[in-house]
């Protein structure tokens, strides 16, 4: 017997086996048989695999976490871990089995320990109304809670319509201490000319540190591209295009109010956002420090989306809308910009170089 195993390079053993299974079944006993154990005890019962399936089925969008976080809540005992929920999904063809990525443990994860400490804020694409238009989208989370503070829709995304957002946030929570986004033209001049954009003087005035990302290193800003996919996936993904901005704008608002006050965050102990965001240190502040916005900011609110004008009452006469006239100037300080030169010296309006007086026309 060893002869016959050293001969063809198997064990005694297998031989063995094969004599025993040639006796009692023949040639077709020599089959390759599986290799899959008699029972898995660790495997998750029938009971669980149909709940999971089931809470899959219902909700489309929902990862191995957020089922788990659902099966506890519900009861089901014992409650599967993550990996058991994605092999019961892979095994039903519920999801499709993706490649390894990088560890998650290779990152270096950073956190503030409050918020209203730091705000990310980002542009978004993908926008799209039923004229065909791609419209944009400034959005913002707090990094300590991940709420929501800006999601709002712009036709387009200049420099101008990303600080209305961003002074329509600071009026309605406060004003952070430090803003981190990337090196858009919007946020910064870093590899324009170098000087100092309105964003950046909205900072600077409001004493908030303006932190800019390395090129190329989407991961500093994760929070709020992780807040991106979540929107894509849930809201963008499945919709049809939006009959106008205030139709998107009602959309997306609905989704972040259920992301800040519903929604379980994984990364916060399946918290939701609003049990760890608060505001009452930045109001406390702004009562002692109110808020400075430049004049082009302050005095232009954000524009309404225009609306279908009302029918003519009837017997009303017909006719051209008279132009309302600017009213008169009344006194009073008016804030205005110029370009300095070169040389240091600026002419104001009806002033001479270095003056600044208001021009009363």
């Amino acid at each position: 017997m060893s002869e016959v195993a050293d001969r063809y390079g198997v064990s005694r053993q297998s031989v063995h086996a094969w004599i025993r299974r040639y006796e009692d079944s023949g040639l077709g006993g020599l089959m390759d048989r599986s290799r899959r154990p008699e029972s898995c005890p660790h495997q998750a019962s029938a009971e669980v695999e149909a709940a999971v399936c089931e809470l899959r089925r219902e909700h489309p969008k929902w990862g191995p976490v957020r089922l788990v976080h659902e099966l506890g809540r519900a009861g089901v005992m014992p409650v599967p871990s993550r990996m058991g929920v994605y092999r019961v999904l892979v095994r039903h063809g519920l999801i499709e089995p993706q490649p390894r990525k990088r560890p998650r443990d290779s990152y270096v994860r950073w956190e503030r320990d409050a918020p209203m400490a730091l705000w990310q804020m980002d542009l978004v694409s993908g926008i799209f109304l039923a004229d065909g238009t791609e419209a944009k989208l400034v959005t913002g989370v707090d990094d300590h809670s991940r709420f929501c503070v800006i999601c709002q829709v712009v036709v387009r995304a200049t420099g101008r319509a990303v600080c209305l957002a961003f002074a329509a946030a600071l009026r309605a929570f406060g004003v952070p201490g430090e803003v981190l986004a990337d090196n858009g033209k919007q946020f910064t001049d870093r590899f324009g000319k170098g000087g100092e954009v309105l964003f950046d003087r909205i900072c600077r005035d409001n004493a908030i540190t303006h932190r800019l990302t390395q090129p190329r290193h989407p991961t500093t800003t994760g929070k709020i591209e992780r807040f991106h996919g979540s929107l894509r996936r849930e809201l963008l993904d499945d919709a049809v295009p939006f009959a106008d901005l205030a139709a998107a704008q009602a959309a997306i608002d609905g989704w972040v109010t259920e992301y800040n006050t519903t929604r379980p965050h994984q990364a916060i102990a399946m918290a939701a956002p609003a049990d760890r965001f608060s505001t009452a240190a930045a109001q406390a502040e702004q009562q002692l420090l109110l808020l400075r916005l430049p004049a082009v900011i302050a005095l232009a609110p954000v524009p309404p989306v225009p609306a279908d004008p009302p029918p003519p009452a009837a017997g009303a006469a017909s006719g051209p809308v008279p132009e309302s006239k600017p009213a008169a100037y009344r006194g009073g300080p008016v804030e205005f910009e110029r370009v300095v030169r070169s040389a240091g010296t600026c002419r104001s309006p009806g002033g001479s170089s270095g003056s600044a007086r208001t021009d009363r026309g």
